[in-house]
């Protein structure tokens, strides 16, 4: 049984990029993602859960640190007990503070290949950066090692 996630942007669109979206298929169920993110992704897939949010008093606290998007995924994964997929620094703080926990991209794709479900994650990381996905030199050596790649 997969995991129920929320995710916010920046994963579906650097995955998208690079037709790879189907890695988060393979790793999550339910993937549910805020209106916010649905106009930011800019694409509609039907296994993509667009969730309504019941508190918009987080969603305005949480605008006050991060963007509307993560804003809103943030306070998705909170109100579903959740894991929440994000890339942004401040965001992940905000999520942790409030006891979510959280993965980002290339900490998906670390567990994909544990998972066996991609064979290799160095050409993936390399494609994400060559469609200007930003990986910093420590956290890709540190997913390269994790993986024995």
């Amino acid at each position: 049984m997969r995991e129920p996630a929320v995710c916010d942007s920046t994963c579906l669109i650097g995955l998208e990029r690079i037709g790879k979206l189907e890695i988060l298929r393979e790793l999550f169920e339910p993937i549910s993602i805020p209106p916010e993110v649905e106009r930011e992704f800019g694409k509609s897939f039907p296994w993509l859960k667009i969730g309504n949010l019941a508190s918009i008093r987080l969603v305005a606290a949480l605008q006050m640190v991060v963007d509307s998007g993560e804003a809103e995924a943030i306070a998705l994964a909170s109100e579903k007990n959740c894991l929440l997929i994000s890339d942004d620094k401040q965001a992940r703080a905000a999520a942790k503070r409030l006891g979510v926990a959280v993965i980002g991209t290339v900490g998906l794709l670390v567990r994909a290949k544990q998972n066996g479900v991609i064979s290799t994650v160095k050409p993936i990381l390399d494609d994400l950066e060559l469609n200007s996905f930003f990986i910093g030199r420590a956290l890709r050596e540190e997913a390269l090692e994790l993986v024995n790649e």
